[in-house]
């Protein structure tokens, strides 16, 4: 899209104050595809102990398939759909998404190795990539901007569904069937474990017949900047893959002319990342030396795989941030440009590092601390998680609202900050508890303020750019997001916990990270509406 066009776009119409028709069944389905999403892969977490039993593998090893494997294909495949949201037919997209993760959900339970099973991590991640982008540019032209703390918490709320009933679900039925197979002669030899993702597996593709019913809104007419239409939405998204992969990358700048120092400053960020990963595998393999893990044919080093795909997600987000410069400089100028969303970013991502890290190891820890079963488990933990998960962003995002209208420069920051900057604090209260009960009460208060940081973040993030390019910024998050949170927050606690012994001390350790975040949260409260008021000089 041309700068011309986007003016143009923009001064076409006023924003709306009213939902569109279709709003609230789309933001429904699109809220139950995000719990699908979570579901699917949150499921590893309730089931690792049994994984562990039966792979033969340990904390890191689980950290490396719950963030590091499904984090890369996620964060790269992010890219290009991301990019085909912003031109393409997103009710499509979504129900075609929705049946590749489930299948590669279902794929998880025939897996009988550490490599089939990554392999099915794998197939999650990539299908899952489109949820975000397409969800939220989808949503975004459904409803009005003063509605969009409350979408935003909803959309909070199913994750947190998602998030619980993976727990419920998976341990439910994992342990049921073990228990009723207890002889030894399951169907197909399968494992509880292996019976819980195919159970898992098959909600989403009744999702998907329905998600293919909604009906594509006007894109950007909600916000008064209708878009035009996207000539080839499909060449745009393969190129932008093959720009971004390394080693095709290269093949791109060339074909596009781009200059020597392009080059050169590409292949310094590559030496620098590829230094700065090597020296990071040394250390964690000095705390914690691990046995070579089988994918396939080879053994790999766990820390080398680790520090390798992380390196590779770096790279990729230098690729990208390369790439828009060359082909949209309007979208690098209102993303570049904006000191506040590359500072939300940062906190989603050092957020992300944290949640993470815990989510993976909840189940594990309860079972190991409190000798819990995996039923009791599944449906304590899970049912209470889902609760406080659905009840909190319903409170916290129309609070955000609220402060934002009465408080427009930094009412939604405010509420971030609490929620981020409080509940590192009350994590340490709640995972010291003495019993499981006194735990559940302290957890309650603690998931209930620390799901007060996703909705208004969010919603400043996504204020901070045109509407034709929501798919992308939320790519460009996901990318960052998923390579340094979710790929090394679950990692980090299982390498801790392997290096210690102390699992609990080790999903603490992560509440380190608290610190920059709340800085980072003030300087956004300080100047979010001013470069919101900037977008259009931007653009």
């Amino acid at each position: 899209m041309t700068e011309s066009n986007s003016a143009a776009g923009e001064g076409a119409a006023g924003p709306s104050r009213t939902i569109a028709c279709g709003g609230w069944y789309a933001l429904v389905l699109v809220a139950l595809t995000n719990a699908m999403s979570l579901l699917d892969r949150q499921i590893l977490a309730i089931l690792a102990p049994a994984i562990k039993h039966d792979l033969g593998v340990g904390d890191a090893e689980m950290g490396l398939l719950y963030g590091t494997v499904f984090a890369l294909f996620y964060a790269l495949f992010s890219l290009p759909v991301g990019r085909l949201a912003d031109g393409w037919t997103r009710t499509r997209l979504l129900g075609i998404s929705l049946v590749l993760w489930s299948a590669a959900t279902g794929l998880g339970g025939l897996a009988t190795s550490f490599g089939l099973l990554a392999l099915s991590r794998l197939g999650v991640g990539i299908g899952e990539a489109a949820t975000q982008p397409a969800g939220t540019s989808l949503i975004y032209d459904f409803w009005p901007k003063h509605r969009r703390g409350f979408v935003m918490a909803v959309m909070a709320s199913a994750i947190a569904l998602g998030l619980g009933g993976s727990l419920i679900l998976g341990g439910v039925a994992a342990q049921a069937w073990t228990e009723h197979w207890a002889g030894g002669s399951a169907p197909l030899g399968l494992k509880g474990w292996q019976f819980a993702f195919l159970v898992a597996a098959a909600p989403g593709f009744v999702l998907a017949a329905f998600v293919g019913t909604m009906k594509e809104p006007a894109r950007g007419a909600m916000d008064g900047m209708p878009a035009p239409a996207d000539p080839h939405p499909f060449r745009a998204s393969i190129a932008l893959l093959g720009g971004v992969t390394p080693g095709l990358h290269w093949i791109a700048m060339a074909l596009r002319r781009a200059k020597a120092a392009a080059f050169a400053t590409n292949l310094a960020a590559l030496a620098g990342i590829a230094a700065v990963m090597a020296v990071l595998a040394v250390i964690c393999r000095g705390l914690s030396a691990r046995p070579p893990l089988p994918l396939g044919p080879v053994t790999v080093d766990a820390h080398s795989l680790q520090w390798g795909v992380i390196g590779f997600g770096l790279f990729v987000l230098v690729n990208l941030m390369q790439r828009m410069r060359a082909d949209d400089a309007q979208a690098f100028r209102v993303i570049a440009g904006s000191p506040t969303l590359i500072m939300a970013i940062a906190v989603g991502t050092l957020q992300s590092a944290i949640n993470y890290g815990m989510m993976a190891f909840n189940p594990s820890f309860l079972i190991k601390t409190y000798h819990l079963s995996m039923k009791d488990t599944a449906l304590q933990f899970g049912l209470l998680s889902a609760a406080m998960g659905i009840v909190g962003p319903l409170i916290w995002g129309p609070l955000a609202d609220l402060l934002h209208r009465r408080l427009p420069s930094s009412g939604r920051a405010l509420v971030a900050l609490f929620a981020m900057g409080v509940s590192p604090l009350l994590s340490f209260w709640t995972y010291l508890s003495p019993d499981p009960t006194t735990f559940y009460w302290h957890f309650a208060i603690y998931s209930l303020v620390l799901t007060g940081w996703m909705p208004p973040l969010y919603a400043i993030m996504y204020d901070q750019v045109l509407p034709r390019m929501r798919g992308i910024t939320a790519s460009l998050y996901l990318l960052t997001m998923t390579i340094v949170g979710m790929g090394i927050g679950p990692y980090a606690v299982g390498l801790i916990s392997d290096a210690t012994g102390n699992l609990t001390h080790a999903m603490l350790t992560m509440n380190a990270v608290a610190i920059p975040i709340v800085v980072l949260m003030l300087l956004i409260a300080r100047r979010s509406a001013r470069d919101e008021a900037g977008l259009r000089a931007r653009a």
